[in-house]
């Protein structure tokens, strides 16, 4: 199934083959590693089969990611649902906005308000969370504005160049009322 959906000035959409070269200099950009808690470069044959297997059902991979792009379809990022786990319908979320160029206008605030909508709608989902640095200002300020509570801190959880770094749990439980975008807000599926 092809998802699409559309909110604003973004659109999130499944990985293409296309993607390819994208997804491989994103994957490989040492400055978000600490972020994304990688630590060693992605072959293009391993985001080539991640690609090929993208296709398969959530419940199978217990994981999605979704092409963040802007209005004119150009990929500046990724929005992801990892650890699903369907018996308690929650899931953790990441998000990137590869660009500083395309940072602070309001896309990823729009591509996780759409997230959470269609986890809500389309999932099921009950909750999700996010698991944050506690010296990450920008996505803390983030997931706050898009209703996301921080309910715990993991004392020294990453180590980085500098020392030990706490990182943040924070949480959304996820209902009509909690500020999901109405079905008719722009769901497309194609």
């Amino acid at each position: 199934m092809n998802i699409r959906l559309e909110y604003g000035k973004v659109k999130l959409r499944a990985i293409e083959p296309d993607d390819l070269e994208t997804l491989y200099r994103w994957e490989n950009a040492p400055e978000i590693w600490p972020v994304s808690d990688t630590h060693a470069p992605w072959s293009r044959h391993v985001l080539q089969q991640y690609i090929e297997n993208s296709h398969r059902d959530i419940y199978e991979l217990r994981q999605l990611r979704l092409m963040l792009c802007n209005m004119e379809d150009r990929p500046v990022g990724a929005i992801d649902l990892f650890d699903f786990e369907p018996y308690h319908l929650r899931a953790g979320v990441g998000i990137l906005v590869f660009e500083p160029s395309d940072r602070r206008h309001g896309l990823a605030f729009e591509a996780l308000l759409l997230l959470c909508t269609y986890a809500y709608n389309s999932l099921g989902l009950h909750q999700l969370y996010a698991n944050i640095g506690a010296d990450n200002a920008a996505s803390i300020a983030l997931f706050e504005k898009a209703g996301f509570s921080c309910c715990g801190e993991k004392r020294e959880w990453r180590r980085t160049p500098d020392g030990w770094q706490n990182e943040l749990l924070y949480q959304r439980i996820l209902t009509p009322q909690s500020g999901c975008l109405s079905v008719s807000a722009g769901r497309n599926f194609g």
